[in-house]
This record gives structure tokens, sequence and C-alpha cells, in this order.
């Protein structure tokens, strides 16, 4: 579960955790508003272990290193770790089909040290190496706690073919996160709770692609922290480098007095599908400076009062930008006339709530989530289908709807269903009320 926190400027950050009785003092606010976003909650990155634990990720790499030196792993101890690795291959985890199971339709396919190992040995290309594999986490497993999963994350695109196929005799395949995110029960806690670990790993392998080298003098970066950073090899130099996030804002903007909405259609959309506005931060600018600037960029609309609603994690955008976080607002319009930059956006309209809800009520967003679960069934199976995941946002009589926004996956999708159902006014009395602690 996260915790919504809202701010009337930019020195006033305040955790709702922090203040419950801010809660118990408006208990009609939808329960919607505290469900954790796709890709949020990780459970195996809620807390950092300090160094001196023994599944730290120093404490990890050192074990590592013993077992490859080893060649072998023995049975779990409680002081020796069961180490789960998770391959990716193009940015794409591997994962198997639970079809027919309660249990999500869809699991990341952890293999073990020795398999692993087996697998990669029959690859020239890619060797199970403390400089191929990165720490994600660690867990408890079984009753009483004695029994910990160290996580790590390969990629293995140069594998080749081979691996492939050996991979798809076990009915596992590489599937793109974007699927995964789709395919998955939002109502499922496992579900989403695989879900975040599978963006988490592919943000931190996309990252120490696109930081090979040192941006300061050059240098071949090398990992530690068990791939958590990196530090130039360079003596003169040595500079470290962290991973990158690429906050974006992504903001409902609102026209209270004739109680509508502005959304906007980019042309990489699916056809009939609209959404909130939102652009990367430039150096310098404040979260609501940077709402302002790309609403007035792309639609010429003018922006007054500015009230925080929600972050999450993204990382399904480009490789080049794997670490986006999406940091949602509620903007409230000071001028209503429309002027989209069409290199920006194809379209820019003002939506009623009549019209919102609609779409909201119409868009059968289970039925697109069982098209994806059974897209990614058949793709571990070695079935791929090309099937289009918008053709399945239909109205119940089987014809087309109007328009539709973003599945529940997507902030976007909240931003817009808080201010239907209402719940838009309670952030921003909240946010009054915390500007007065």
């Amino acid at each position: 579960m996260i915790f919504r926190l809202s701010f009337s400027n930019s020195s006033q950050l305040v955790s709702l955790s922090k203040n419950p009785r801010l809660l118990h003092s408006h208990p009609h606010l939808s329960m919607n508003l505290f469900k954790t976003h796709a890709f949020a909650g990780n459970p195996i990155k809620l807390k950092t272990p300090k160094p001196s634990d023994p599944f730290s990720p120093a404490s990890a790499l050192h074990t590592l290193k013993t077992l490859l030196l080893k060649g072998h792993t023995d049975n779990a101890s409680p002081t020796s770790p069961n180490f789960k690795i998770l391959p990716f291959r193009k940015g794409r985890p591997l994962a198997g089909s639970l079809k027919n199971s309660t249990e999500p339709n869809w699991h990341l396919a952890w293999l073990s040290f020795n398999d692993c190992k087996a697998f990669l040995e029959n690859s020239s290309e890619v060797k199970l190496s403390e400089d191929s594999l990165v720490y994600l986490g660690s867990d408890s497993e079984g009753e009483g706690d004695d029994v910990y999963v160290v996580y790590w994350a390969i990629d293995v695109t140069e594998g080749g073919s081979r691996l492939v196929n050996e991979l798809g005799a076990k009915q596992f395949c590489f599937v793109e996160l974007r699927t995964l995110m789709v395919a998955s029960d939002w109502e499922n806690a496992s579900a989403m709770a695989q879900l975040a670990i599978a963006g988490h790993a592919r943000s931190l392998l996309e990252w120490h692609t696109v930081s090979r080298f040192c941006g300061f003098c050059g240098g071949k970066n090398n990992l530690i922290d068990a791939g958590r950073r990196k530090q130039c090899s360079n003596e003169l130099c040595k500079k470290k480098i962290y991973p990158r996030v690429d906050p974006v804002v992504i903001m409902l903007v609102i026209d209270k007095e004739n109680d509508r909405v502005l959304l906007s259609r980019q042309s990489r959309f699916v056809p009939r599908m609209w959404s909130c506005l939102a652009g990367f931060m430039e150096p310098g600018e404040s979260l609501e400076e940077a709402v302002r600037r790309e609403t007035w960029e792309e639609t010429g609309i003018e922006v007054g009062q500015v009230v925080y609603h929600s972050s999450q994690p993204w990382p399904v955008g480009p490789s080049s930008m794997p670490c986006q976080l999406m940091v949602g607002f509620f903007a409230y319009a000071k001028s209503l006339d429309i002027n989209v930059d069409k290199v920006e956006l194809e379209d820019a309209k003002w939506h009623s709530r009549e019209d919102v809800k609609k779409a909201l009520t119409f868009a059968e967003y289970k039925k697109a989530q069982r098209t994806a679960a059974g897209k990614v069934d058949q793709m571990c199976k070695g079935v791929e289908r090309g099937q289009s995941l918008s053709s399945d946002f239909n109205v119940e009589s089987g014809e087309l709807a109007p328009m539709f926004i973003p599945g529940p996956f997507a902030i976007a999708h909240h931003l817009i269903s808080s201010w239907v159902n209402g719940d838009e006014a309670q952030i921003k009395q909240l946010a009054s009320s915390f500007s007065n602690l």
C-alpha cells in the first residue's frame, strides 16, 4: 500500500502516513486512491539491508564469488542463501504461463543458480559472472524466516537463438514487459508484485546497457555494490555513477467552472484512446513549473493551481530512458482556448464529465487483460499471435466505444477516474489541510 502526498507549494510535501488523523477526517475518500500503482510496491526492494546483513548486496556478492569458484550451490541454509536469477533478453523478462491457475496468469521464470549456469554453458556469448549479475533484493522464504532468497537479474541478449530454444523447451518465453503489464490482474497482489520486480530489474539492466562508459573521461565503467552502482575504471577519475531516474510530469487539466477536463491524443496512440498531458522535466524547474510549462507548450492553456495526486515508476518506455518516474497532478486551467502544438500532439479537446464517465464504464479492461494473458500463454507454448490489444476495448453490445482511456495499470487512468468519482475535490481539500499544519 502506498500513501498519496499532497502539497500546496514546492516547499510543502507531507506524507499522509505521518498524519493518520487527516485520513480519518475524510472517511469518504475513495480507497482507490490508496492502491499501489503498477510497478510500485516491489516486495524485495522495500527495505534496504544494512551492510552487516548477511544478505546485503556486499554479502550476497561475496557469496556469489564463492559459488562461481565452487561451480554449484548446496541446499539452502540460514547462512547460505538460495539464489534465484531472472534472465532478460532485449529488455524482455523470462516468463511462464499459469493459464489455469488461481494465481497470476503468468509468472516470472526464475532460474536457480545451477540451472542458469547450465543454460549459459551452451552459450559462448554470455557467462555467469559477478559482472553479468545485478542484485535485485532479498526476501525470506518459508515459515520462521530461516531461509532467505537473494534475487538477481542477468541480460542474456547476446545468448543467441540456441538459448531461447532451450528455455522455450521448458515453456518459458521472453515477453515484452508492456504485454505482461496489460496481462496482469491489477486486483491480484501477487501479480502486481511480480510486475514491480520485473520493472525494477529491467530499469537496472537497461541503465547498465546505456552507461558502459564514463561520461567524464570516457573510461570503462565497472560494476560495484553488486551492480547497483558503477565506478569509472580510470584511476585518475574513479567517478561513481548511480542509476538515473527521468522524472515526467503527467497532469489532468481541469476546467472547474464548466466541469470538464482536457485530454489529448498522440499519433502513436491506438485509435480512440485519449489520455492526460505529460512531459519531461527540464533542469532548473520545479514540478509545478514543469506542469504549467508543458501544458502551455502543448495546448496553449494557462494553468494556475497545481495539486499533487501520486507517482508511478514507468519502466516500459524506450530503452534509452528506462527509469522514468511519472509524477501525477491535477492542474486547474486559467484559460480555455486550445492551441495544439501539432509537433507534440495529434489533438487535444475538452471532455465533459459525462463523456469521460462513459469511457470508464464501457471500456472492458478485463477483456483486454484476458486477451493479453492468452497471448502470454500462447507465446510460452511457442505459438505467438498478432492480436491487437486495442481491439478489445469495446462496449458490451460489441460496438466500438467512441473513446477510451488507458487501463488501470497507468497513472493516467487513476488521475481521470479520481476526477470522475469526485475524489479530486477531496485531494484538493487535503492539500489545503496540509498547508495549514
